[in-house]
C-alpha cells in the first residue's frame, strides 16, 4: 500500500525554523497579521515576508493560498511557504490549505509552524490526502520511496495530535481505495483483491471470502453469470466491523467490484477501454471505508460486502438474450452484457439484507456512463427510497467536500425495464440510463430497508487533479461514508 505521509505534532520551537530542511511553512492572516513564527521567519529572511505582504500580489491572495519563497536567505530550507489563512479557519478551509501544501511538498520534509490554529488537524488531513503518488509499477530510483515526514508545531500539540488521529485513519482508507482503483487488472485480479481484503483481519475486521461453489449454493446466479466468461474466479468478500452494541443492526455497504470490464459479448469500443481497470471503484470505496473504521476503532457495527468479478468475452460468456434467475428468485433478460454491474449488485444486495437485516443499506458502483453525461465529474449520483437517510448522507458528503446530487426515482422509469419473456430486462434503453439502473437495483431492496445507491462513475477516477487528489483514483466516498457512520450509527 502507498505509505501515508508521516505527520506528527510537536510543541512550538522557533529555533527549528532556521535549521529545518526541505520546506518551512508559516501562517499569516488575510489582514496581514504575523504570529511569532512568521515574525521569526521574516527576521531570518531579511524581511522577505513583509515585502511580500506590502506587494500588490498579497492584496490578491485568497485564504488558503500559498506563496513560495525559493531558497530563502537565513534559512537552511529550500523553500519558505507563506500560507494565508485566518486564525479561526474552518475545517474545510484548513483542509484545502493543507492540500495546497501537500501538492507543493514534492517529496521533501516539511515543518509547519501552525501556532494556535484550532483547525490544524484538518490541515494535516488535507496535506495527507494530497501527498499521494501511485508508483508501484515505476522503476525510477526514487519510486515507491517512503514519503518524507511532516512536523506540525502547535501550542497544544498533544490535543491536536489526538484530534488528528481519526482523520488520518480516514486518509489511510482513502489511500487504500486509490491504490485498489489505480492498480492494473493483471495485478488486481479477483483473487488478489480478495487477498488484500483478507489481510485486514490484522486490523480487527472479520473477513470471509465466499468462492464460486459457495455463491452457487447461495443462488447468486446473476453475479456468477457476469464472471463466467473469465478465467478469474468470481468471489464475494464480507468484512464485518463490530464496534457497536452487541446485537445492534449494522449499516451495510455493498460495492461493485468488476476488476476489468470489456463489456463481455456486448464488447466496448477499444478506445478508452484501458480505463475499465477502475470498474471496481465501488468495491474499492467500501474497502477503504472498512479500513478507516477499523483504524479509528469506530463505535458502530458496519458490514462491507463486495462482489468481485471480471467481465470477459469467451465461449462460456453470458449472451445477450439469456435469462437468468437472481438470488431473490426474479428472472432477468440480459439485453446488454455491458450492463453487468447491476447483475453483480442485485445478488449481493439481497444477500446483505437476508443475512444481516441491516439498519441501512448503501451500494456504490461505477455503474453508468449516463451519470457522467448528467453530472460530469463534480458529483456522484444519489438515489434513495428514504428521504431522511438520503438527507443524512448528503449532509455528510457536503461536510467532507465530496460532491453528491440526488436524482429521481419513479414508476415511469421502472416501466422501462419490462421484458417480454422475463420479470425484467437489465437495461431500460438510452433515456435516463442512470435512473433505470437505479430502478433495477431498487427491485432488490426490501421496502422497509432505508437504501441509497451511489453511482460514482464520474468521480471515482478523473483525468485531472482535484483539490485533494492527483489525477487518477480519487477515493471519493470514503470520507463521506465515514462521517455518515460517525453521525448516525455510532453510539
Amino acid at each position: 500500500m502507498t505509505s501515508l505521509t508521516p505527520i506528527r505534532f510537536e510543541e512550538i520551537d522557533l529555533d527549528k525554523i532556521a535549521a529545518a530542511k526541505g520546506r518551512v511553512v508559516v501562517i499569516v492572516t488575510p489582514d496581514g497579521k504575523l504570529d511569532q513564527a512568521a515574525r521569526r521567519a521574516n527576521r531570518l529572511s531579511k524581511g522577505a515576508i513583509m515585502r511580500f505582504m506590502e506587494s500588490e500580489r498579497f492584496s490578491k491572495v485568497k485564504p488558503g493560498e500559498v506563496l513560495t519563497l525559493e531558497w530563502p536567505v537565513g534559512l537552511a530550507a529550500e523553500a519558505l511557504d507563506v500560507l494565508v489563512l485566518p486564525r479561526n479557519a474552518s475545517a474545510v478551509q484548513a483542509r484545502k490549505a493543507g492540500a495546497a501544501l501537500g501538492k507543493l511538498k514534492g517529496g521533501k520534509p516539511v515543518l509547519v509552524m501552525a501556532g494556535s490554529l484550532k483547525s490544524a488537524p484538518n490541515l494535516a488531513l488535507g496535506l495527507a490526502l494530497r501527498d499521494y503518488r501511485f508508483e508501484a509499477h515505476k522503476t525510477a530510483d526514487d519510486a515507491g520511496k517512503a514519503p518524507e515526514p511532516v512536523v506540525i508545531c502547535h501550542s497544544n500539540a498533544a490535543e491536536m495530535s489526538a484530534a488528528a488521529d481519526p482523520l488520518l485513519a480516514v486518509a489511510e482508507g482513502v489511500h487504500f481505495t486509490r491504490d485498489l482503483v489505480n492498480e492494473p487488472a493483471n495485478v488486481l485480479t479477483t483473487t488478489e483483491f480478495a487477498n488484500r481484503l483478507a489481510e485486514m483481519t490484522a486490523l480487527g475486521l472479520e473477513v470471509e471470502v465466499l468462492d464460486e461453489a459457495e455463491l452457487d449454493k447461495l443462488g447468486m446466479r446473476t453475479l456468477l453469470s457476469v464472471g463466467q466468461g473469465s478465467d478469474s474466479p468470481s468471489k464475494v468478500v464480507v468484512m464485518q466491523w463490530k464496534g457497536g452494541d452487541e446485537g445492534a443492526a449494522p449499516l451495510a455497504l455493498v460495492g461493485k467490484g468488476v476488476v476489468f470490464d470489456t463489456g463481455g459479448i456486448s464488447l466496448k469500443p477499444a478506445a478508452g477501454m484501458e480505463d475499465m481497470t477502475m470498474d471496481m471503484g465501488g468495491a474499492g470505496v467500501v474497502s477503504g471505508v472498512m479500513r478507516a473504521l477499523a483504524l479509528r476503532k469506530a463505535k458502530a457495527n458496519v458490514v462491507g460486502l463486495v462482489g468481485l468479478v471480471e467481465n470477459m468475452p469467451s465461449g462460456n460468456a453470458t449472451r445477450p438474450g439469456d435469462v437468468i434467475r437472481t438470488m431473490k428468485g426474479d428472472t432477468v433478460e440480459v439485453i446488454n452484457t455491458d450492463a453487468e454491474g447491476r447483475l453483480v449488485l442485485c445478488d449481493v444486495l439481497w444477500y446483505a439484507q437476508d443475512r444481516f437485516q441491516p439498519a441501512g443499506l448503501v451500494d456504490l458502483a461505477t455503474l453508468t456512463g449516463a451519470i457522467i453525461i448528467g453530472l460530469g465529474h463534480e458529483n456522484a449520483g444519489v438515489f434513495s427510497n428514504n428521504d431522511a437517510f438520503c438527507a443524512s448522507f448528503l449532509k455528510a458528503a457536503e461536510a467532507e467536500s465530496e460532491g453528491a446530487w440526488r436524482m429521481p426515482l419513479g414508476q415511469g422509469y421502472d416501466d422501462q425495464l419490462k421484458s417480454r419473456i422475463a420479470d425484467m430486462k437489465n437495461v431500460g434503453g438510452r433515456p435516463a440510463g442512470s435512473v433505470t439502473a437505479a430502478q433495477f437495483l431498487k427491485r432488490f431492496v426490501k421496502d422497509e430497508v432505508p437504501w441509497i445507491h451511489l453511482d460514482i462513475a464520474g468521480v471515482a477516477s478523473v483525468k485531472s487533479d482535484t483539490a485533494f487528489a492527483p489525477k487518477g483514483a480519487t477515493g471519493w466516498g470514503v470520507a463521506a461514508l465515514n462521517r455518515l457512520v460517525a453521525d448516525k450509527f455510532e453510539g
